[in-house]
């Protein structure tokens, strides 16, 4: 039995069911590193916990002993640096396997760790080295990160280690020294031993408004992700799932990582520089996986390609993270694979809050319905509930000062934002939704995005979702431009697919379309045409950038 049924409780035969059963224990000092990945690895030391592929081929596997050694090994080394409990540790490894030595290490220890992307700049990472008080770094050697965090270094009063994966560099060390420590780190009994509330994993926000807060979670965070992997990314015990994120953003740990590990099923690491649809469909059909997980823009490439090509028969089951579904790229994968692919809405400062869960019938273009372990609810700008049908913000309401499981325990540093952040029992999300009559969420913006033209208010997703439905449109992003006599219009930035050219006659045509497909208050009454769209380095659209652009 997979190990996540030792602490689970739920009844799902039906969502209310599920809601009103599902009870998740959770064990004194609880530590995912010693609990989980070290009992696995004593129960069942030959399960495959890993399968990395390098971008040069080269294949790797390790079982839950091979990772749980490794990991050992890796604390012994951090230890001797001075690494302790409650340090702060950045760890820049895109894909490569030593990432789950060292964040199983530093559980271990009872570090903090910080994963980041190396696709930051000297200037990116001093501003996080001295606002989380970094000691070490640990950073991929293939690619210039090393040279940004060096131009970085100096001015970074607290980074005493710089730690490369493999291979070596004048004034840094190695993992690879690591083999020579022991491969048994027995838990700490003394000052050392984690609790449940210590910070484990600390995440810089994408910073699509502002600069990134730093969202501390602690220890028992990785048990929220059970209803990650379990019930709604639906991964099967001993199959392979695959979700693609580097180790740099939060997305990694939710899909490669804690709750998959918890259910028994290998995670599949494919270490590529440049994504290509037809490369990693290749890959999906040659290592069988069972069940995938990526954001719309990745399902919209694969639809460029002919899947008919591909025998995509293991694949079971498919999951969209990071944007909203567009509907009309549900219903074009379903007629191709004859997957349902399920969407559901978390974000950094929580584990998955609405889903379309094992029990649910997908809904296209819905996020589903409240997750059991958050009390979720539509609220006016003063924090009221709101009916069905009425747009509002995503909220969840905080009981007796108890924080959820899953829920991040503090914007480290800032207590004061973490006060304003629970202000009156609500987290308030900054998310805009409304809830149909079936109790399904449906997505309408970031609460900034929201359009207000002519007493409406429009959400961009919808138009953007209308306007994907065209065959000559790749990505849209919609924003409100002033308009003296309706307050705001809507606009439409437009990346055209191949074989397609701006033109007059095209922008007449997309903004009919749009009039057809919704109501027609909501049609974009400007169009411009882009290469490419503004986004953050995870890949999100920075709708405020495009704003800040028409201001100016």
């Amino acid at each position: 039995m997979a190990f996540y049924t030792r602490l689970v409780q739920a009844d799902t035969n039906s969502y209310e069911s599920f809601v009103n059963t599902l009870k998740i224990d959770v064990p004194e000092d609880f530590n995912f590193a010693y609990d989980v990945l070290d009992v696995l690895a004593e129960e069942t030391p030959d399960n495959p916990a890993m399968l990395w592929l390098g971008k040069d081929g080269e294949e790797r596997r390790y079982t839950y002993s091979d990772v749980s050694r490794e990991s050992s090994r890796a604390a012994h080394f951090f230890r001797e640096l001075g690494i302790r409990r409650g340090d702060r540790v950045l760890l820049v490894c895109k894909r490569h396997f030593r990432f789950w030595f060292a964040i199983m290490a530093l559980h271990k220890l009872g570090a903090i760790a910080i994963p980041a992307t190396h696709l930051l700049k000297a200037k990116d990472f001093e501003y996080r080295n001295n606002l989380a008080g970094v000691s070490a770094v640990v950073c991929t050697a293939d690619d210039d990160t090393a040279d940004e965090i060096d131009l970085a270094a100096p001015n970074c009063p607290t980074l005493k280690h710089k730690i490369i994966v493999c291979g070596t560099r004048p004034g840094w060390r190695s993992m690879e020294e690591t083999q020579a420590y022991p491969d048994v780190f027995p838990r700490p009994t003394d000052d050392q031993r984690t609790h449940n509330d210590d910070g484990q994993v600390l995440f810089f926000t994408s910073g699509t408004t502002g600069m990134p807060k730093m969202v501390l979670h602690d220890c028992t965070y990785p048990l929220g992700h059970i209803i990650t992997s379990v019930y709604w990314q639906e991964v099967q015990e001993g199959g392979l799932h695959l979700t693609v994120a580097d180790t740099g953003w939060g997305k990694a740990l939710w899909g490669k990582l804690y709750g998959q590990w918890m259910a028994g099923c290998c995670v599949f690491i494919y270490d590529f520089d440049r994504f290509h649809a037809a490369d990693l469909l290749e890959k999906i059909e040659k290592y069988k996986v069972t069940s995938f997980c990526a954001p719309p823009t990745i399902y919209r490439y694969f639809l460029q390609e002919d899947l008919t090509k591909y025998d995509l028969s293991a694949l079971k089951h498919g999951s969209i993270a990071g944007e909203a579904l567009n509907p009309e790229i549900f219903a074009q994968f379903k007629e191709l694979t004859g997957l349902s692919l399920t969407e559901a809405f978390g974000q950094t400062e929580t584990v998955v809050s609405l889903g379309t869960f094992t029990m649910m019938t997908p809904q296209p273009g819905s996020m589903g319905k409240p997750s059991p372990l958050y009390d979720v609810f539509i609220a006016d700008d003063e924090g009221n509930p709101q009916p069905r049908g009425q747009v509002g913000e995503i909220c969840i309401r905080i009981k007796n000062n108890q924080k959820p499981l899953g829920m991040f325990h503090s914007y480290y540093g800032d207590p004061e934002r973490t006060k304003a952040a629970v202000a009156g029992g609500i987290y308030r999300t900054g998310d805009q939704a409304w809830q149909d009559e079936a109790g399904y969420y449906w997505y309408v913006g970031r609460a900034d995005d929201v359009i207000k033209s002519s007493g409406y208010r429009i959400g961009p997703f919808e138009v953007e979702s209308a306007l994907i439905e065209h065959p000559a449109v790749l990505e849209a992003a919609v924003t409100a431009v002033p308009d003296p006599v309706r307050g705001q219009i809507v606009k439409a930035t437009i990346v055209l697919k191949e074989g397609y050219e701006p033109s007059d006659a095209l922008v007449k045509e997309l903004q009919n379309h749009v009039k057809r497909i919704t109501a027609p208050y909501k049609y974009p009454r400007v169009i411009a045409f882009v290469d490419e769209l503004p986004k953050t380095i995870s890949g999100k659209i920075r709708r405020v950038e495009i704003r800040q652009a028409d201001r100016n």
